[in-house]
């Protein structure tokens, strides 16, 4: 009977000795997580340089050579025409519009007076200005010069072709005398009269079909002047030690 007492006895005391040993084992913890890095100003990445901007002076000179041959007698307004730089354009030490960049333009006047007296007329427009990187600028500018000996551009921008000079003067002359020579040989008084106007005739008419065209061949070196300055972007130079 005592040994039925004792065995609940030795029971509970097991189970109170179980109790308090899971009681005293330490508790399971979750991981704790590392808190992310602060992102300061050395660790982050450097931001893209904004593009600088570079203006070219209005009165500055572009140095072109003509890609496309105009001329009065096969060109009309509207035709195109491309060139090249031929000399860098420099600002602040910095190139930017480099040797080979393309010039764009259209012709704006085309003219051939009928008269001795008159001059013919090329008038071009530069409208833009290409990097051989590819990008595109508005141009204003106007022609200067040229370097075609006997020609001149005027004011406007405009080129006129050879004028009548001594040697044509001589050419027609000379052609008028031969005429009289011969109408006098021929029939006389009246002769002379009428071969001097035939020669004169023949001789305008050769100075005609030789000088009345104004022609800019290519590969003509042109002047062009800015009338407005030309604003550019260009990339900033990179910086810092190896």
């Amino acid at each position: 009977m005592k040994k039925w007492i004792a065995l609940p006895c030795i029971l509970l005391l097991a189970a109170a000795l179980a109790a308090q040993t899971d009681s005293s084992a330490p508790e399971e913890t979750s991981p704790i997580e590392a808190p992310a890095p602060a992102v300061t100003p050395q660790n982050q990445a450097p931001a893209p340089a904004p593009m600088a901007q570079s203006a070219v002076p209005a009165g500055t000179a572009l140095m072109v050579r003509l890609d496309t041959t105009l001329a009065t007698f096969s060109n009309r307004v509207g035709d195109p025409f491309q060139a090249k730089i031929t000399q860098p354009v420099v600002v602040n030490g910095s190139t930017v519009i480099p040797v080979g960049s393309t010039i764009e333009g259209r012709v704006t006047k085309v003219s051939e007076p009928r008269r001795i007296s008159g001059r013919p007329t090329i008038g071009i427009l530069p409208e833009a200005v290409i990097l051989p990187t590819g990008e595109r600028y508005f141009l204003d500018a106007t022609l200067t010069d040229t370097n075609i000996r006997g020609t001149d551009v005027n004011q406007e921008g405009q080129f006129k072709g050879q004028t009548r000079d001594r040697r044509d003067n001589l050419e027609a002359g000379g052609g008028t005398a031969g005429g009289m020579l011969i109408g006098g040989l021929i029939g006389g008084g009246p002769g002379i009269l009428i071969g001097g106007a035939i020669g004169a005739g023949s001789a305008t008419a050769h100075w005609l079909a030789t000088h009345r065209s104004a022609v800019l061949p290519s590969g003509t070196q042109l002047t062009l002047e800015l009338n407005r300055p030309l604003t550019m972007s260009t990339a900033p130079a990179s910086g810092g030690s190896k």
